[in-house]
């Protein structure tokens, strides 16, 4: 019985290999949301001196807007594989940084980013006003404030769970 117990159990741990997968899937749509980019950067800068301020500025969101997309992608990518699948290798590569990514504050991080991705198509919302209904923009202001809760209460809990562990260690 015991054999079987260490079969399953071996099977379970290697099947989080499978996660790379998924990792190298990410990888491959970071590439493709650099030519994504590339293509909205080309057509910005092609109008540099067409666009009016408001314009300007709309585009300008755009790009960081996709720049903080693409930096979540990575953060998700590295911190996932770091956690889940296999620590790297810090003689190889300086990835010293990655260490300090545990899934507490990946999930900390990840939900800042989409508050911030949020508050980006917000503003583009609010700058292009007249294109949406009041019900409309309503509607988007809740649930960026849905995301921004959510991003304060995972603070808060996360902060709750290593004062809970520091006490524990007393």
């Amino acid at each position: 019985m015991k054999s079987l117990e260490l079969i399953v159990e071996r099977i379970i741990l290697s099947s989080r290999w499978i996660l790379v997968a998924f990792y190298l899937g990410l990888a491959l749509s970071l590439a493709v949301y650099a030519i994504s980019f590339a293509y909205k950067f080309s057509k910005v800068a092609m109008n540099v001196f067409t666009y009016d301020e408001g314009e300007m500025i709309l585009a300008m969101l755009g790009l960081i807007d996709a720049a903080l997309v693409a930096s979540l992608i990575v953060m998700v990518m590295i911190s996932g594989y770091e956690n889940f699948v296999s620590r790297f290798d810090d003689n190889e590569t300086d990835v010293s940084f990655i260490g300090k990514l545990d899934s507490g504050s990946l999930k900390i991080k990840v939900a800042s980013s989409i508050v911030a991705i949020s508050s980006i198509h917000l503003l583009q919302v609010f700058l292009n006003s007249n294109q949406f209904t009041d019900s409309k923009i309503m509607w988007l202001t809740a649930m960026h404030l849905a995301f921004v809760v959510s991003a304060v209460m995972l603070g808060f809990l996360e902060q709750l769970m290593k004062k809970a562990k520091d006490t524990s260690k007393i």
